[in-house]
């Protein structure tokens, strides 16, 4: 479904993501349309291994295998500069894109096997972001082609969002990783 441009809700460690190919731009718009999303929100790339952010980055911080290295599948999203590989549709010709790996195994599975994707949170924007199948069934029935049901293991607790694109990390959203963690990595 994916590869064809579908829209396809699969549970991650922290909610529900609304995941479509991060490389089709009609099936990134949908994911824009069935949330009621702004255009102007950027999109992370849900990748599988450091090799995906390398690729969709440049200027990457010294200690950048370290972090993912640490915290990596998990409920971190790190803020990098992109490179001219990221579609303007993610990111809106912002200078920055956001890298997400999840820890469910069966969703990090499918990003390996399919590609980098786009995952937001399987809300309507503005709703709270679900932790359960049947809340997304009942904000996307019928707007989306699958939902894979496992409500075990996610927390509902946010990733924490910082932005490694300057010349000092910064923590844009506090999430399920503390800030002394990433402190006292680096």
């Amino acid at each position: 479904m994916l590869k064809s441009g579908g829209l396809v809700a699969l549970p991650t460690e922290t909610v529900y993501g609304l995941f479509a190919d991060a490389l089709n731009e009609d099936a990134v718009r949908q994911v824009f349309a069935v949330k009621n999303r702004s255009l102007d929100h950027s999109l992370n790339l849900n990748i599988s291994s450091i090799e995906d952010i390398y690729k969709y980055s440049q200027n990457q911080p010294s200690y950048l295998d370290r972090i993912v290295e640490k915290f990596m599948p998990g409920p971190l999203t790190i803020i990098l500069e992109a490179n001219d590989k990221v579609p303007s549709y993610i990111n809106e010709g912002k200078k920055t894109v956001g890298f997400r790996m999840p820890a469910n195994p069966f969703t990090l599975n499918v990003i390996k096997k399919v590609g980098v994707l786009v995952g937001p949170s399987a809300n309507i924007t503005g709703q709270s972001s679900p932790t359960k199948a049947k809340q997304v069934l009942r904000d996307f029935d019928k707007k989306i082609n699958a939902v894979k049901e496992d409500d075990s293991g996610i927390s509902g607790v946010d990733s924490t969002i910082v932005d490694f694109s300057g010349e000092k990390p910064i923590i844009l959203r506090q999430g399920a990783v503390m800030l002394e963690s990433i402190e006292e990595l680096l």
